[in-house]
């Protein structure tokens, strides 16, 4: 990611694009008519465990901010990485109306430690026939390794910031 740069979408609440910034576009390989209307998953990239977005829609849909370390798929076939902030949008009457996500670039410290522990996170959940097995087993893995750490996953991902 270019540094300074800010990628910025917003969805509605079921997690489809409704907005996305100039640096969204280019960072995506997309063009707006091809993001709008279009689900966020559109950037998902195959080697992100199931958990970490299980955890990312627990937080947000229970009207939780929450930060993550994200490896995203553009459609040309490229990949970056990305420390990403996304918080519910709410309306005048506090109504949930979507979700308001910031991504900057990912630092080589922090990715040196996430990289590592989302491997590790995805073969468990590749190991098992089942999905549902998979992602129960690597949820489990992940709370036993921030247990041993003594840390939520937000306070392990914000600690990251600073590298």
């Amino acid at each position: 990611m270019p540094p300074g740069e800010i990628i910025v979408t917003k969805t509605d609440p079921k997690g489809r694009i409704t907005y996305a910034n100039a640096t969204f576009l280019a960072m995506a390989a997309l063009d707006e008519a091809q993001a709008i209307g279009a689900p966020h998953s559109i950037i998902r990239h195959p080697d992100m465990p199931r958990c970490v977005f299980a955890h990312l829609w627990r937080e947000i849909e229970a009207g939780r901010e929450v930060f993550a370390y994200v490896n995203n798929l553009a459609a040309d076939g490229a990949h970056y990485w990305v420390f990403a902030h996304v918080t519910p949008s709410r309306d005048a009457a506090g109504r949930l109306v979507g979700y308001h996500s910031n991504r900057r670039g990912a630092s080589a410290a922090a990715r040196a430690v996430v990289e590592p522990l989302y491997a590790e996170l995805l073969a468990i959940e590749r190991a098992h026939a089942s999905r549902r097995d998979g992602l129960a087993a690597s949820q489990a893995a992940l709370a036993a390794r921030l247990a041993a750490l003594g840390r939520s996953y937000d306070e392990l991902v914000l600690s990251l910031v600073r590298l």
